[in-house]
Formats: C-alpha cells, sequence, structure tokens
C-alpha cells in the first residue's frame, strides 16, 4: 500500500527543504530533522558556532490567515522547548548554548518555490 502525502505534508516538506538548503549555505551543520518526542517535533536541529540550534519552519502559500511566524504559538515554542531539552539530554556532546530559530517561508502556490524566507533567530516567549 503506498501512502501519497496530504497537500498541507507536501507543503511543509518544501518548506523544511528550503529552510535546510538556507541553513547549510549560511554554514549550519545539520544534524536531525522531524526529531520526534512525546513532547512534540522539532523541524530542524543544527549546530553553528558552537551553539545547538532547534529550528520551527512554518511554510504558507498565502498570507490570509496571517504570516508563517504568526503561526508561531506560545504553546508551539513551549512544545519546541520541552523537546529541546528532552534531546540535550540525549545527546550530552552538543554544545550546551541553544537557541529557537523560526523560518518563516512563502511559496509561490505553482511551483513551490520560495517566494520569501525569513529567519528569525533566538525566538523567546
Amino acid at each position: 500500500m503506498t501512502i501519497v502525502p496530504s497537500h498541507r505534508q507536501t507543503i511543509g516538506a518544501a518548506g523544511e527543504s528550503l529552510a535546510v538548503a538556507y541553513l547549510v549555505k549560511n554554514e549550519y551543520v545539520i544534524l536531525e530533522r522531524n526529531f520526534k518526542a512525546r513532547y512534540g517535533e522539532i523541524d530542524i536541529i543544527a549546530t553553528h558556532h558552537h551553539v545547538t540550534v532547534f529550528v520551527e519552519v512554518k511554510t504558507r502559500l498565502n498570507t490570509r490567515y496571517g504570516t508563517p511566524q504568526e503561526s508561531v504559538t506560545p504553546r508551539k515554542l513551549h512544545e519546541v522547548i520541552k523537546t529541546a531539552h528532552y534531546y540535550m539530554a540525549l545527546h550530552p556532546n552538543l554544545p550546551d548554548a541553544l537557541r529557537i530559530d523560526v523560518i518563516a517561508i512563502l511559496l509561490d502556490p505553482d511551483s513551490l518555490t520560495a517566494r520569501s524566507l525569513e529567519h528569525i533567530p533566538n525566538v523567546t516567549l
């Protein structure tokens, strides 16, 4: 049985791939994608200049319901923080310094290429 990804999953995967390409181009080392724990999920985990970076990627086709970055709620950040601490406990060899970034992407609905990509480092509640 073949599982066909939903339109939403396709958009999310396209955004994450664009985010990874952007991070690699900017000298981030990608450690893991789509890390899942009981607390939540982290889209991208990377290191950059001796900092462990947890990246939440938000991708949209339009701003009808707000910008991608506006969809990062305090609840979502709380989940990312808990999951990040769990990940750090599992990987004690990583740099102790950590931060949470958001990458907000607007895609062209026809080509699924980036119309805009905004990297917001060190997001806090």
